[in-house]
């Protein structure tokens, strides 16, 4: 089956205007030729794409199918163009990392500001996912690097361990459990929770309350962590960070360690094989790595 990028925009083309008249004047082709064209791609496929009526026309269920296809195809090729076109721009190379939520919050920040300063000639994709997504995205060649925390199964990846990570549970200062030493999970799962929105921490905590038959109960979901713990502070609700974030807050909470052993977490700089990876991504993997020795 061989479908040109031509005759993918035009059926987009016919599609989103519902006229096969129009669809060609978008595409300055004749209607004869147009209408051949969308023909011969229903021949190959051996099956109506379109349903023509006094209307204009309209898709079949194949027709369906291939608008789904044809919109990937090519939103891939315009990204494609993009990424090809930087290089004619004079920026050679890039990298694709991806970080869970506490490496991304405080590890990463200065040490990719200072990477990025000393390669102007190079770029990064960095991309915030649970660990477990992480791992299976660099098994399927998808990513470069990842820094994931050891609660999910590394695999056959390779690693360098880079930072220690201990999860905490954040509180007011006049809340009932701001006394004590540390705190349980499960007493966590009783109280409202003042969240951070599209973490994978989220996800991760949201996974260990499924374990125990019970879910989060948040009150609200925010993109700061200054806002956090403002609302901690005033009493909304509890909050789960990283120690490491935890500690940069200017406000009166208290912080507390999480009981649970899978609480504290190392965090490892992953790759697939490090004797593999482009000349770029291997600069950044060496200048992580000095970085977590500092």
């Amino acid at each position: 089956m061989r479908f040109d990028l031509t005759d993918m925009r035009l059926f987009l083309s016919v599609v989103e205007s519902g006229s096969l008249t129009q669809g060609a004047r978008a595409m300055h082709l004749a209607l004869a030729s147009a209408s051949e064209r969308i023909a011969g791609m229903e021949d190959v496929l051996g099956a109506p794409l379109l349903e023509r009526n006094r209307r204009g026309v309209r898709t079949t269920a194949a027709g369906d199918a291939l608008v789904r296809h044809a919109r990937s195809i090519l939103g891939q090729v315009e990204q494609m163009r993009g990424d090809l076109r930087t290089y004619a721009t004079g920026l050679k190379g890039r990298v694709r990392l991806l970080s869970n939520t506490s490496a991304n919050a405080i590890f990463l920040p200065p040490q990719l500001c200072a990477f990025l300063a000393a390669h102007p000639d190079l770029s990064i994709d960095l991309e915030e996912r649970r660990s477990v997504d992480i791992v299976q995205a660099l098994l399927d060649r998808r990513a470069d690097l990842g820094v994931v925390a050891d609660s999910a199964d590394l695999g056959t990846l390779q690693m360098h361990l880079i930072a220690s990570d201990q999860l905490v549970v954040v509180v007011g200062a006049s809340h009932r459990l701001a006394r004590q030493a540390d705190v349980a999970f499960a007493d966590v799962l009783g109280e409202p929770i003042v969240g951070m929105a599209d973490t994978a921490l989220e996800s991760y905590l949201g996974e260990r309350a499924s374990r125990l038959g019970r879910q989060l109960d948040y009150r609200i979901r925010l993109r700061s962590v200054e806002n956090v713990a403002m609302y901690v502070e005033a009493g909304i609700g509890m909050s789960i960070l990283s120690d490491v974030v935890a500690k940069t807050l200017q406000r009166e909470v208290v912080i507390l360690p999480l009981a649970e052993a899978w609480g504290a977490r190392r965090l490892y700089l992953c790759a697939r094989d490090f004797s593999a990876l482009t000349a770029h991504a291997n600069l950044l993997a060496q200048h992580l790595l000095r970085g977590a020795g500092r």
